[in-house]
């Protein structure tokens, strides 16, 4: 069961996920030393790793940071870039003390790139995945219909149009034509793997997407829908974003 948690902003809901996160990672680095985590960007992840970054009390020196998703050929030089994105908000937020395993979208050979990233994480354990809910309810850039068996760590994706409308609608792109259809993603077997799950989801414009996540039929439609089945994720959103969940 995925049992939302409604905060009452944009601001406590990035705080609060922060929170449940940073706990996990302090636990891991308790318990063996090091801890790895999952990183997500976009817009709905603003507050939550402004909040998460500003804790004093983690030894980001004994963290490894995965990212989740890149698009493939845009330049690191673009504001859109997802690596830019985490260099900026996540790497230089922690004084560069963690370690942020990066997704090359310049990859002279993508299919190679997945290869090299899926040899990285796959000897490891993850302690966290932060993650977020695309408007289609994609999970990363695992747009519908989801692959939900791949043995693959990460994958070459082709977007969708509500994907691509999404990244214009955020500002990202000046024009639909200008935002990449393909992308290199972490695949949902992969992001299953992770101990705990934590996701943080603003915004109206995600209120279909949260709706079918959590009370519709788990579905690779739907591809969030199978956080249902995840022992311990945990989901974040404000009042826009539980509009549409039935009472």
């Amino acid at each position: 069961m995925l049992e939302p948690r409604i905060c009452p902003d944009k601001i406590a809901l990035g705080q609060a996920a922060a929170e449940a996160g940073a706990e996990t990672i302090r636990a891991a680095i308790t318990a063996r030393g090091e801890a790895n985590i999952i990183v997500a960007t976009g817009a709905s992840q603003f507050e939550m790793l402004a909040a998460l970054t500003a804790m004093p009390d983690i030894a980001w020196e004994r963290v490894t940071a995965f990212h989740l998703d890149e698009y493939v050929g845009l330049p690191v030089s673009h504001p859109a870039s997802f690596r830019h994105y985490l260099r900026e908000r996540f790497l230089a937020a922690t004084g560069n003390r963690a370690r942020l395993v990066e997704v090359n979208g310049e990859a002279a050979d993508p299919e190679a790139e997945t290869a090299r990233l899926g040899a990285l994480i796959d000897p490891l354990p993850i302690d966290v995945c932060f993650a977020g809910f695309g408007e289609n309810c994609h999970l990363a850039f695992n747009d519908p219909p989801a692959d939900f068996q791949t043995k693959r760590s990460y994958l070459v994706v082709t977007l969708d149009e509500t994907c691509r409308r999404q990244q214009l609608g955020e500002g990202w792109f000046k024009s639909l034509a200008d935002v990449p259809t393909r992308a290199i993603s972490m695949s949902i077997p992969r992001i299953l793997k992770s101990r705990r799950i934590v996701l943080a989801v603003p915004d109206a414009r995600k209120a279909a997407a949260v709706r079918d996540a959590v009370q519709g039929p788990v579905t690779p439609l739907h591809p969030g829908s199978i956080l249902q089945r995840h022992p311990d994720t945990l989901l974040f959103v404000d009042p826009p974003a539980a509009a549409l969940l039935a009472k």
